[in-house]
């Protein structure tokens, strides 16, 4: 059983900076690419980026690109997005997921959400 077990989501005013860490259990969490997903309130889940299970390539939504970064250790079966230039409109639950080797549209394990709250 693979769990994903996300933490440091938090309250920041506009402007400010948060990283959020995801843990994922099992042995072989190099297989996996990682992504981020983000559901804010009233508002459909919307992807935010993932990385490649080497880490060697990342995507990220237009909305999000320039200010945020995902990065994994390997090491230590995990996965970080650090949130920079935070808006109001980045509020929202941040949600990590995994998926078995490349993704392909389909993520095969959720972790339960941190949330994340943009001050203005």
């Amino acid at each position: 059983q693979v769990q994903l077990v996300e933490s440091w989501g938090g309250l920041v005013q506009a402007g400010g900076s948060l990283r959020p860490s995801c843990v994922v259990s099992g042995r072989t969490f190099i297989t996996y690419a990682m992504g981020w997903i983000r559901l804010a309130p009233g508002k459909e889940r919307a992807f935010v980026g993932h990385i490649s299970s080497s880490g060697g390539n990342t995507y990220y939504a237009e909305s999000v690109k320039d200010r945020f970064t995902i990065s994994r250790d390997n090491a230590k079966n995990a996965v970080y997005l650090q949130m920079n230039s935070l808006k109001p409109e980045d509020t929202a639950v941040y949600y990590c997921a995994a998926a078995q080797g490349d993704y392909e549209g389909k993520w095969d394990y959720w972790g339960q959400g941190t949330r994340v709250t943009v001050s203005s």
